[in-house]
């Protein structure tokens, strides 16, 4: 009886944190550069149970626990702004932004503005950096080219270069720690390889990698499995109650 309240309330745990976690991948959906979250389990298919202050052991059961969440790094859709401020990157390159902790974060975020000093930044996180630092753009209109060479025209109207962006690599099958809702940390974090294909597309955000109909399919599917062991569970509290009367009159 024991063990089906333990196999109840698991379910329900687990179910519940799926729920959570597809909850927040939906309500980010529009979110520039965030990346789907998945809710990993793992499994002892022979797990036993030791009691405590005693040498038997209770049997076995195949016992499922929440061991980590993965980060999907697939890429995600563009969507057209045609702000200057607004950029995009296709492949599997990231934004260095300088952290207001002191710390390089990595970001696909590009929905950037300029700070009152003059710096491209990015709300709430820092400002976006350069080859050669942070980038001052001041008051004048800039150009971002598909390799993220940054230009402006100089006092004789000519096209000038004023820096690069600094770009990092990430394979997408490596993981990555999250901060926040799209800024990210890896250990497998690069200089972009020479051998690597990307384009940065000024005028556009890239949104979320999240697949609506499939979000929407796993949330109702964990909902039933979640009112599943709630069942289970009722029923074993209902036995247990039932057990327990007519040990009484025993």
């Amino acid at each position: 009886m024991n063990r089906g309240f333990y196999y109840a309330c698991n379910g329900m745990i687990l179910n519940q944190r799926r729920i959570n976690t597809i909850g927040n991948n939906l309500a980010n959906a529009s979110t520039p550069g965030y990346k789907r979250d998945t809710l990993l389990v793992d499994r002892f298919d022979e797990h036993m149970i030791l009691v405590k202050h005693r040498q038997e052991l209770s049997g076995t059961f195949a016992h499922t626990y929440v061991d980590s969440t993965y980060t999907d790094l697939e890429q995600g859709f563009f969507e057209q702004t045609d702000s200057p401020f607004d950029v995009a990157i296709w492949g599997d390159v990231y934004f260095n932004i300088a952290g207001y902790n002191g710390e390089t974060m990595l970001t696909r975020n590009g929905d950037w503005e300029l700070d009152e000093e003059g710096y491209l930044t990015l709300s709430n996180s820092g400002r976006v950096l350069g080859e050669n630092g942070e980038i001052y753009i001041g008051n004048k209109d800039f150009v971002i080219d598909v390799d993220g060479r940054i230009y402006q025209n100089n006092e004789r109207g000519e096209r000038e270069l004023i820096d690069r962006l600094a770009l990092s690599y990430i394979d997408r099958d490596s993981d990555v720690a999250k901060f926040g809702v799209n800024m990210f940390s890896s250990v497998n974090a690069q200089p972009v390889p020479d051998d690597v294909r990307f384009d940065i597309v000024q005028g556009a955000l890239e949104r979320s990698n999240i697949d609506y109909n499939y979000e929407l399919t796993m949330m109702m599917n964990a909902n039933r499995l979640f009112e599943t062991n709630s069942k289970i569970f009722q029923i074993c509290d209902g036995m247990n109650q039932g057990a327990t009367s007519l040990c009484k009159k025993v």
